[in-house]
């Protein structure tokens, strides 16, 4: 029997109906097609790194991508190359052959788990960057229309960790319904447009740019930043690593909050605010969660199996015998807590399934 324990980071979530693992993009197709037209749950799963599955069994299909491949195809005078990656690669094999190939725009993208076609879904970013930075194309199966559909950067509506595909499961397209819990549009590969060279995108991050010994906006050589951004992450525990429970997690739990200005003027002087555009501020989620009194390894009760990670106060952790409703029961004291200090609703980044906060 297999279970989304199994399947996921967190290492939670009931017993799966049915679990297929297709060969090829017809197969995924066809996998998808089949299990819409039977009305099925239908939970496409990539790396498995951002989802909290709930502990009861999940009636419906898994489709597994286990398709691995890079395309690539030079620009030549124009200094780029494009890569287009099947969406069942995992991510940090692209950015590692991009530091090797000297492929510039996600060096700063190290060490993030789960596959490539998750990648556009959350808009995935980390130290100042985030994927739809670098994406020209996602390639996706249409649920709605039954169709495969090419989608440019701009149609993908790209926010801070959002974009058209996640906002499909909040039915953003009245018209469209609610897809869930995988999006409208499956991804099937994504293309890529990076430029070539030896240094980095100018560093955006104060902590990265501390560890390669440069000033924000100087650029680095790309295995340097590779490695600075391995090493701060693994500091925090978000590099996977079977013999440590730090990493058994979703990686940050809660998105940084993207306040209106009259909202952050609230928080107390020393809180951190960066400029999110049309008077928005965003704030950090960890900083107000250490404020509002929770601690690395903070557990609900004295030896409690899930805790907040000993090295990074975003991460819920699994010490090794959580199950789903223990993380939601710190997940919930996490958001209630910050909630009642700051009146800031804390917002979960991983897909939810079967379960609520």
């Amino acid at each position: 029997m297999t279970r989304l324990a199994d399947l996921t980071t967190l290492r939670v979530g009931g017993a799966v109906r049915s679990l297929v693992q297709p060969a090829t993009e017809r197969e995924l197709i066809d996998a998808v097609r089949a299990s819409d037209a039977a009305h099925m749950p239908l939970l496409v799963l990539g790396g498995g790194s951002n989802i909290l599955a709930a502990d009861a069994p999940f009636d419906g299909l898994v489709v597994r991508d286990p398709r691995r491949s890079v395309s690539v195809q030079d620009d030549g005078m124009c200094g780029g190359v494009s890569v287009t990656v099947t969406a069942g690669t995992p991510w940090d094999d692209v950015v590692a052959r991009a530091v090797d190939e000297g492929w510039v725009g996600i060096e700063a993208l190290s060490g993030i788990p789960g596959s490539t076609g998750a990648t556009p879904v959350q808009n995935v970013g980390a130290y100042g960057a985030e994927v739809a930075d670098v994406i020209a194309l996602v390639r996706v199966w249409d649920r709605l229309e039954s169709r495969v559909r090419s989608l440019a950067r701009v149609d993908c509506g790209f926010a801070y960790r959002d974009s058209l595909l996640k906002r499909s499961m909040r039915g953003a397209a009245p018209d469209a319904g609610v897809w869930s819990p995988s999006p409208r549009y499956v991804v099937l590969d994504v293309t890529f447009q990076m430029r070539q060279g030896t240094l980095s995108s100018p560093i955006r991050y104060a902590q990265l740019a501390a560890a390669l010994d440069v000033a924000e906006g100087e650029r680095a050589p790309l295995a340097d930043v590779r490695a600075a951004v391995l090493a701060v992450r693994g500091s925090k525990g978000m590099v996977l690593d079977d013999a440590d429970p730090d990493t058994w997690s979703a990686g940050s739990f809660f998105t940084n909050p993207i306040l209106d200005e009259a909202v952050a003027a609230t928080l107390p002087e020393d809180a951190p605010r960066f400029a999110a555009g049309e008077g928005r501020v965003k704030t950090s989620a960890a900083w107000l969660i250490e404020q509002a009194g929770f601690t690395r390894g903070f557990a609900v009760t004295e030896g409690a199996p899930a805790t907040l990670s000993t090295k990074h106060t975003l991460a819920l952790t699994n010490r090794g015998a959580a199950s789903a409703a223990d993380v939601l029961e710190l997940a919930r004291a996490v958001r209630d807590g910050v909630r009642e200090r700051f009146a800031v609703e804390l917002v979960p980044e991983p897909v939810l399934l079967g379960a609520t906060l």
